[in-house]
């Protein structure tokens, strides 16, 4: 068997495995490389693998470093079928004509600008239609079902708890009158969160490819989010200002509601309007109604008092482009929640021109904001800050909630190692930029893990 390490190797997007055993060839997903536009663009165009030879894909979860080249592998010849549990096609279905749009709308803004300058004109990555035709491609998987994806291929999804649908991958590869058994994190979620249930521990496994994100950080433990988003409510309330937040559609801005709507129900929460203004946002959370099957015990049980749980009549999703623009003419208080995560496209961009300019506006950071992004450069209040080639002044304050964060962090993770039954003899650190992954690595020695590599973009490994 034979590994190929290409996306999330040596950084945490554009995930993008491959593995090669007994004649079959099997995508572990195939994500979109999120940093520099420049260097985003050539690795996204450009997937290092014979796309045709491909047997199967393997999706751990529907966010878009993860899933969102697919319709790029399809425009290259993959003929085969996406592997994912039914809430991660669902999403799926939404967030990756989402994707197509938002590069069409984006590249015909930059368009316009390099036109004027004489400038060849860019091309998206792919259409509407190409991300219609892998929707199509998806076979649905459910947790804990044995599946057969490929010649000596067998694939079983556990939950990773990490957002709606989101899996552990275990293949069981039969090559050479021996079974060899690897799994894929993905991205492994936290304990004791709310609305999914806990990650489940594979107990048996010879080799692992591990995500690292946190591998060498530690979440908060002492951070009250609902007693930070009350103050913070408070704030905008007494001056009369905007409550900004960039979230991930699918997971953080459920969070998001979740807590205020238990804000609300403890009357620690004044009538502030609010708005979720990203139709993908509006679409994902309707994706969260229709899987309740994913839930934990406590949101079942919010689910039963409630058709709608995220939505306790203090929120507006907007619909329109014109109900976007209404949401930049309004004063406050106001709170927008507004994708994309990382602040790197979406309606986003709009509302924080608005934004931080004035002192008394909160941007407020709830994920992980990855190297050379505009979230990345608030977080650090690296200024000025630049926005569609136009550049702001940052004045507003930019506050940081680092235990919504949906990536398990480096004890929890090792947690979840010790729950094996035995140390695997590999392991693959990936999905972490330098100084995380070569830590957890080292971290993973201690547990008694005999071969751990942190691979580079192009190595691959025999087991």
């Amino acid at each position: 068997m034979r590994i190929h390490f290409q996306g999330a190797a040596g950084t945490t997007t554009g995930s993008m495995h491959l593995v090669e055993a007994n004649g079959s060839r099997v995508l572990l997903d195939c994500g979109l490389y999120q940093g520099r536009r420049k260097e985003a663009f050539e690795r996204n165009r450009n997937i290092a693998f014979d796309t045709n030879t491909i047997d199967a894909c393997v999706l751990s979860h529907a966010h878009i470093d993860h899933s969102g080249n697919l319709p790029t592998l399809i425009r290259r010849g993959f003929a085969g079928r996406i592997h994912a549990t039914p809430a991660t096609r669902d999403l799926c279905a939404i967030m990756l004509r989402d994707s197509a749009h938002l590069q069409a709308r984006d590249v015909r803004y930059v368009n316009k600008r390099r036109r004027r300058a004489g400038q060849r004109p860019f091309e998206p990555l792919y259409s509407s239609e190409d991300a219609r035709k892998a929707i199509r491609r998806f076979k649905k998987v459910p947790y804990s079902k044995p599946t057969k994806i490929a010649e000596g291929v067998t694939l079983t999804f556990f939950d990773a708890g990490h957002i709606l649908g989101s899996a552990v991958s275990l293949l069981e590869i039969s090559e050479n009158g021996r079974t060899v058994r690897l799994v894929y994190t993905g991205d492994l979620g936290r304990r004791r969160m709310p609305i999914l249930r806990d990650p489940v521990v594979v107990e048996r496994a010879d080799a692992v490819i591990t995500e690292s994100t946190y591998g060498n950080r530690l979440h908060p433990q002492d951070e009250d989010v609902k007693k930070e988003l009350a103050e913070l409510c408070a704030k905008i309330t007494e001056n009369g200002s905007r409550l900004v937040i960039p979230a991930f559609s699918v997971g953080r801005t459920q969070q998001i509601l979740y807590f205020l709507r238990e804000l609300w129900r403890e009357k620690r929460l004044k009538e502030i309007p609010i708005f979720v203004d990203s139709p993908l946002s509006s679409k994902a959370t309707q994706v969260h109604e229709d899987h309740p099957e994913c839930y934990d015990e406590a949101a079942r049980a919010l689910f039963q008092q409630s058709a709608e749980p995220f939505d306790f009549g203090r929120v507006k999703f907007t619909r329109t482009v014109e109900d976007s623009k209404r949401l930049n003419a309004m004063s406050g208080p106001v709170i927008i929640i507004s994708a994309s995560g990382m602040c790197e496209g979406g309606r986003i961009l709009h509302h924080l021109k608005r934004t931080v300019p004035d002192e008394r506006n909160v941007v407020l950071i709830v994920g992980y904001q990855a190297p050379h992004t505009l979230g990345r450069r608030l977080v650090k209040r690296k200024e000025p800050i630049r926005i569609y080639g136009r550049e702001y002044p940052l004045r507003a304050e930019v506050r940081s909630i680092q235990a919504l964060s949906a990536h398990a962090d480096r004890d929890e993770m090792l947690e979840y190692f010790r729950g094996m039954a035995a140390p695997p003899k590999h392991a693959f650190v990936v999905h972490g930029e330098p100084d995380q992954s070569g830590p957890f690595a080292e971290a993973l020695g201690t547990l008694g893990f005999r071969d751990v590599k942190v691979p580079a973009p192009g190595d691959a490994f025999e087991i």
